[in-house]
């Protein structure tokens, strides 16, 4: 009878221990979540100033600065298509740099190295950001009018025109497109989204993808032509032009989803409660009206609800690769 008793109290004891550790466990994420930022927040930017994904992330920046009394730094760091970004902000392994990056840089990356340099398992979705209006723009002097019109120039004139893209999935989609209707044009890169559009209005280059914010001006200028938006769909903000779809070529479409991310072992907690600021910030009309104006469809969502997006992107490239015969690195 002793022998159980002390057994019991044992038990006892360490079912005790166990509840009290839970508790001090809860406890401290949810302190982890309440104390997070601790300081200032870096938002590292993959592309370069003036780009979409630069415009939304000084636009959020500034109102979560205010929310979360901490200065929230916009860092560029372009180059390498995301690369430099992504590996500065690996090796910061910091819950106070955050990576602010259109998800087509980083889900194309299996697609376009033979062996990736950095384990994107680093990479922790923290929240779904916007959908960036991405558009197809020629030379005013180009004689065409449609993208048919383009795409009959390039199987006229084969190796002769040469094109721009400005993220990793674009560029999957769009090669793999050629390459699949035989036709023969040459892709040239960039290290930064906004350089091609002096050549392309210059006509040393035929055909930019990117987004609306960083062509407008172009546009509005008149030394380029919007010919579609690549988006799946038309935006009920955007200007009066087809779809890629709409114009006769789905297998171009192509939208561009940004988010912020974070590093592996960062908290579900902080993550969580980044997520819902974002949410709170993208419903102010403020927000929501300079987001339209730079050419951004908002489109707040939890790390859930982003990782599902980014496996959707993963999907159409893969099937994208299996036709060219790509296989995807490890």
């Amino acid at each position: 009878m002793m022998r159980f008793r002390t057994a019991h109290c044992a038990s006892a004891a360490i079912l005790i221990l166990a509840l009290a550790s839970s508790v001090v466990a809860q406890q401290a994420t949810v302190s982890t979540a309440a104390s997070w930022p601790q300081r200032s927040v870096r938002f590292l930017v993959s592309l370069g100033p003036g780009s979409g994904a630069d415009i939304g992330a000084r636009l959020l920046a500034d109102r979560l600065s205010g929310r979360w009394n901490q200065p929230v730094v916009v860092e560029n760091r372009p180059g390498g298509d995301a690369v430099v970004a992504i590996t500065t902000f690996i090796a910061a392994r910091d819950d106070h740099t955050l990576l602010y990056t259109p998800t087509s840089s980083y889900t194309a990356h299996p697609f376009q190295h033979d062996k990736l340099p950095y384990d994107p398992r680093e990479l922790s979705p923290i929240a779904r950001i916007s959908n960036t209006l991405v558009a197809l723009v020629v030379p005013m002097s180009l004689n065409v009018n449609t993208v048919a019109d383009f795409i009959a120039m390039v199987r006229r004139e084969p190796g002769k025109l040469n094109y721009s893209t400005a993220t990793g999935m674009t560029d999957v989609i769009y090669d793999g497109y050629f390459k699949s209707a035989g036709l023969s044009i040459t892709r040239v890169p960039y290290r930064d989204v906004v350089a091609p559009l002096t050549d392309l209005g210059e006509g040393r280059i035929q055909a930019y993808v990117g987004a609306l914010a960083i062509v407008q001006p172009h546009i509005q200028a008149g030394r380029v032509k919007l010919l579609a938006l690549t988006n799946a769909q038309r935006p009920a903000s955007g200007p009066n032009v087809p779809t890629i779809a709409e114009a006769g070529f789905p297998a171009m479409t192509f939208d561009g989803l940004i988010g912020l991310f974070g590093p592996r072992d960062m908290s579900a907690a902080a993550r969580d409660r980044i997520a819902a600021d974002i949410r709170a910030v993208a419903a102010d009309p403020v927000v929501l009206a300079r987001l339209t104006a730079t050419g951004q469809v908002a489109a707040p969502g939890t790390a859930a609800e982003f990782a599902a997006s980014i496996e959707d992107q993963r999907g159409k490239l893969a099937a994208i690769a299996q036709q060219l015969g790509i296989k995807a690195a490890q």
